[in-house]
């Protein structure tokens, strides 16, 4: 709050958020706020909200991993490999934090390009993907003018 504050003085001195941002850098040093958090709250007091405080939350989040959560977001995954770290917090009721936790540490998977992916592949997967690769190659050295008209797949991203 007391940061919130500072920042919310700088803006009504009429300071832009990176002039705001370095300052607080300069005067805190590793323990400023990330440029993305003051230009966050710069936004809310240019919207004429000029509260300092947390807005509060409907219901308290969850904050211990459970085996069931893991679960529950590998699912949600599974379901739809572009899902939002955002909307699977808000659907389970627990941080984006927690999430993003459970992501990177539990399920070790990364986001590459929009689609959640692992992080490893296992030797099957290499295999697999090789082959795949090693017949589209084959097909178009064969076929070179007609390799994409001739190539259908259900999904126009897998490729």
């Amino acid at each position: 709050m007391e940061t919130r504050a500072v920042i919310k003085f700088f803006f009504q001195q009429g300071k832009a958020p990176k002039e705001i941002h370095a300052i607080l850098t300069e005067t805190l040093g590793k323990y400023a706020p990330l440029y993305a958090t003051v230009n966050n709250w710069v936004a809310q007091f240019k919207h004429g909200d000029f509260s300092t405080y947390d807005a509060p939350h409907l219901k308290q989040p969850k904050t211990v991993t459970t085996p069931e959560i893991v679960v529950q977001i590998h699912e949600l995954i599974l379901e739809d490999r572009r899902i939002l770290v955002k909307s699977m917090a808000e659907q389970l009721g627990i941080s984006r934090e927690r999430v993003g936790s459970i992501i990177h540490e539990d399920l070790d998977m990364r986001k590459l390009v929009t689609k959640w992916v692992s992080k490893c592949l296992n030797a099957d997967q290499k295999r697999q993907g090789c082959q795949s690769s090693k017949q589209l190659l084959e097909f178009f050295r064969r076929n070179p003018n007609y390799f994409l008209s001739q190539l259908v797949t259900m999904d126009k991203t897998w490729l």
